[in-house]
């Protein structure tokens, strides 16, 4: 990807930004919680439906594939949209930042709407092969580089300063609702009317967000004129980079993101599942374990948005990352299910706090002329490159077992919240009052 930008989403996006102009401007209301502003619940409303879609369309596409294939296959086309993810990820903060965050996500629901509609209408009246399968995943990887770290760039377009910590929990809500709400509706889809169905249900859900992201009366950002003269899409993403490594919070946030989710992501989505079966939990074991983290992760994302402010925040974040690392290393030592799903809502707990946490001081330090590139880098580590700890964690049980693979991750995720601790500007920064 060049300075321009190619490909169906981005080009939607253009088309949707020609069409999107500059919307109204409206101040948010002087004192008004978040929970409480219009504008902010339809935000909420239209990334609640589109995060629900995307879970109805992962379903409809798993299954799908799987019908259609080899387990092996199957795997392949759901690893497709990865690749699109990591490679342009940080061109679609930059894309985020020029374009401006609601057009991009805008442009980007309205590409999800048409495709999976478009494949619903495929299934109704024809098998659609493998390859078409992997077509759509690469589409949706390519929308899903633009998509998210525009939507992590909209919140200060939306609401004051001192509320952003309280939208980073309802955000955390939102994505908690999205697989409880969204793998169930998938599967009666597909059992009621197979994955027309599904693919339909998830093209309905994009496009109900739509009126929503239209409705967003935006402020404009203090000190920018919203043009980028001459520059390049590489010398925006140079400086946004420059950004990040000269901010004395910022710089260092993104190691604790990128070390936590290291030592986090590998057990807990793929030692989970050779844990269970190891100690005989089976499938159901799995589910009360997810349910347990699912929990946890939805109260400590219910507690910020209810608080909106968490004193010496950065303190807290530190230490919820440590004693979280040592629910992770417990889980692998703990031979009754029972206690493995309570230390999963631990693990949730602590981990969700740290997250929201994470993110709300990622809102609240940044300029947001530089948020879409910040929510780039910051996604990237969890969507991209933890994702390729997952092969090495599996074989590593496989020959060392999950107990010592579980405590180098967890120690992993440990040396992220110590980190944490001991740089200075991070241990001490604040949420906005």
């Amino acid at each position: 990807m060049t300075g321009t930008a190619e490909g169906p989403a981005a080009e939607a996006a253009t088309v949707a930004g020609r069409a999107a102009q500059a919307p109204a401007v409206e101040a948010p209301a002087a004192g008004r919680p978040a929970h409480r502003d219009p504008q902010v619940l339809r935000w909420l409303g239209a990334y609640t439906a589109s995060t629900v879609g995307d879970s109805v369309y992962y379903l409809a596409l798993s299954w799908a594939a799987v019908s259609s294939g080899s387990p092996a296959q199957a795997g392949l086309v759901m690893a497709v949209s990865a690749v699109p993810r990591v490679l342009l990820m940080l061109f679609g903060g930059v894309i985020a930042d020029r374009l401006g965050p609601r057009r991009v996500v805008i442009a980007s629901d309205t590409v999800r709407c048409l495709v999976a509609l478009g494949l619903a209408a495929v299934f109704l009246l024809a098998s659609p092969g493998l390859w078409a399968l992997a077509l759509v995943a690469l589409v949706f990887g390519v929308v899903d580089a633009l998509f998210m770290p525009a939507v992590g760039a909209l919140p200060p377009r939306i609401t004051a300063h001192d509320q952003l910590a309280r939208v980073q929990g309802m955000r955390g809500i939102a994505q908690r609702l999205g697989p409880v709400l969204g793998a169930p509706l998938g599967g009666l889809a597909v059992a009621a009317g197979g994955s027309a169905t599904a693919f339909g249900i998830a093209g309905v859900l994009f496009a109900l967000s739509l009126p929503l992201l239209y409705a967003l009366k935006l402020r404009p950002l203090p000190g920018t004129d919203g043009t980028t003269g001459d520059r390049t899409a590489l010398r925006d993403l140079a400086d946004g980079l420059r950004y990040l490594r000269r901010h004395r919070v910022l710089g260092p946030m993104m190691i604790v993101v990128l070390l936590g989710d290291l030592g986090f992501a590998g057990p807990l989505n793929v030692g989970l599942t050779i844990l269970a079966d190891q100690r005989g939990w089976g499938a159901a074991g799995i589910g009360w374990i997810l349910a347990g983290f699912g929990t946890g992760a939805g109260a400590a994302s219910l507690l910020l948005t209810v608080k909106g402010r968490i004193p010496r925040a950065g303190t807290v974040l530190g230490w919820t990352i440590v004693l979280g690392a040592v629910s992770i290393g417990a889980l692998a030592h703990t031979p009754l299910l029972p206690v493995a799903v309570a230390l999963a809502l631990s693990v949730g707990l602590l981990a969700g706090l740290s997250g929201v946490l994470c993110g709300a001081v990622i809102q609240t330090a940044c300029d947001p002329a530089y948020l879409g590139r910040v929510s780039a880098v910051s996604g990237l580590g969890s969507l991209g490159i933890a994702p390729l700890s997952f092969p090495l964690t599996g074989a590593a049980i496989g020959l060392w077992g999950a107990g010592p693979v579980f405590v180098v991750s967890a120690a992993v995720c440990a040396l992220s919240g110590v980190y944490a601790l001991a740089v200075p500007a991070l241990r001490q920064a604040e949420l906005p009052r």
